[in-house]
């Protein structure tokens, strides 16, 4: 037997091989549907080109790709379209703060890096590689990903702790050029911004006059009052466990202190409940409870997004009694603010013009084009589409690959 046919035979039995073990599992959890949709992992690496004799051999690996090695050698441009990178996102993580589980590790986080990674392909056509790393120094972790840069081109940080996310990200955008972009931030601020939108659309609410008070100054809550003030939002609060943040308090972390100066046109001081009087919108992204007497002194035709899942921070029932919209992070009720909505179209866009960065305006513009599909259908219980409405990817993706251009971060 020759060295090709061998090589496509052994080929063979691995794929074989992988599939026996994946239908035999593990049986400790065995006749549990959950974990039967887990078997084995939720994702696999795919060719897509045929291997089926020494010409496709010759032709996919040597001698044929020493060929495309000397080119990308020469231009490294050439990589951006004889490679899988201009397709194909890292999803990172330190198992830190992994959904509402906390810090897990890294091991026990990879079902939802995988996860992600089957929602980048499924809803934006984007190839993604789940990385669950050992490290929880900022350098380290950033150096790690900055050296595995030039095989991705992007990288979505995922489940990553406040406020180390914010400082991963930042050094990590320093480091390289692909667009680093952390969903549990910016993907709960665009579709809440989407969602706020319309939100507003329906109360006859402008954004320069509307008053909103975020509970939670976490990764969500930083990003969500960002692009808020990006989008012409001003009068905002944004309350910790001791309160509103604000320049006069003296036990802020960098990231709050910088949120305080710029938050602090509207000048509120006190608790949660004291911000909330007369606000217009409550927007929930701490975990903690807020009373139906805070709700209740809110403004009329309230606006309330309670997010934290799967308990939010208002039953949405109760927030019904004194809000004439409500949003959540459920599936289970009308106004779901889901991340899926935003991060596979947000990199569709992104990787098609090549960006280097995801740029503020370019999340602002995700948030229109979401908030659009909506169209003449809005209602109080239709504020923000469907995760399944097969416009949102291409209404996203196009909206970013525009602002990217807009923006300057475009190569092509």
């Amino acid at each position: 037997m020759g060295p090709a046919p061998f090589f496509v035979s052994l080929v063979r039995f691995v794929v074989v091989a992988e599939f026996v073990d994946r239908m035999v599992g593990s049986p400790k959890f065995a006749g549990d549907p959950v974990f039967d949709v887990h078997r084995g992992g939720k994702m696999a690496i795919s060719s897509t080109v045929a291997l089926r004799d020494a010409d496709d051999l010759s032709l996919s690996y040597t001698p044929g790709v020493a060929r495309v090695c000397e080119a990308i050698a020469e231009d490294p441009a050439v990589a951006d379209d004889y490679t899988w990178v201009p397709n194909t996102v890292a999803v990172v993580t330190d198992g830190s703060a992994v959904l509402g589980l906390g810090d897990i590790g890294p091991k026990a986080s990879l079902p939802v890096m995988e996860g992600k990674a089957v929602l980048f392909k499924q809803f934006g056509g984007v190839d993604a590689i789940p990385l669950a790393l050992d490290v929880r120094d900022v350098d380290a972790f950033v150096d790690t990903v900055a050296r595995m840069a030039p095989s991705f081109g992007g990288i979505n940080l995922e489940d990553i702790a406040a406020p180390r996310c914010f400082e991963i990200e930042a050094a990590l955008q320093a480091r390289v050029d692909i667009p680093v972009f952390h969903d549990d931030q910016h993907g709960t601020a665009i579709v809440t911004l989407a969602a706020l939108f319309n939100a507003l659309r329906l109360t006859g609410r402008r954004e320069e006059d509307t008053s909103v008070v975020i509970s939670g100054a976490g990764a969500a809550g930083v990003a969500i009052a960002r692009i808020l003030l990006a989008s012409g939002v001003r009068r905002i609060a944004l309350v910790d466990r001791k309160g509103v943040i604000h320049p006069g308090r003296d036990d802020l972390t960098p990231i709050k202190a910088e949120m305080a100066y710029e938050t602090s046109e509207w000048g509120r001081r006190g608790s949660l409940a004291d911000a909330l009087e007369g606000a217009d919108v409550f927007i929930g992204v701490s975990g903690g409870s807020v009373p139906e007497s805070a709700i209740e002194r809110m403004a009329d035709d309230a606006i309330v997004f309670a997010l934290a899942n799967p308990t939010p921070e208002v039953h949405p029932d109760i927030a019904r009694r004194h809000a004439r919209v409500v949003a959540t992070g459920r599936s289970d009720y009308p106004n779901q603010i889901n991340n899926v909505l935003a991060f596979p179209g947000v990199f569709r866009g992104a990787l098609d013009v090549r960006a280097s960065r995801v740029t503020e305006s370019m999340k602002v513009a995700a948030a229109r084009a979401l908030s659009d599909l909506v169209g003449d259908a809005l209602s109080e219980a239709y504020v923000i589409p469907s995760p399944f409405d097969e416009r949102v990817a291409p209404a996203v993706a196009g909206a970013v690959a525009d602002a990217a251009r807009a923006a300057g971060v475009a190569r092509r």
